[in-house]
């Protein structure tokens, strides 16, 4: 059996924890950052990462099969 491709945009955009979640990094930190769009409780709430829901979770680790 050949050996199965990693999908790159998923693997460039998730990490897989030591306990098998996968992390992401928040959206919406791209454009728009004056202080009139955001807030600065929001644009800090947006630097941190989250995980996947867990109902997505499992497609994505699909997605990613050495990781």
């Amino acid at each position: 059996m050949p050996k199965m491709k990693t999908h790159r945009a998923t693997a460039k955009r998730v990490k897989i924890t030591a306990t098998g979640k996968v992390k992401r990094s928040q959206t919406n930190k791209r454009h728009l950052l004056n202080s009139n769009a955001k807030t600065s409780k929001r644009k800090a709430r947006l630097r941190k990462s989250t995980l996947v829901d867990k109902t997505m979770a499992a497609n994505v680790k699909r997605m990613l099969p050495y990781a």
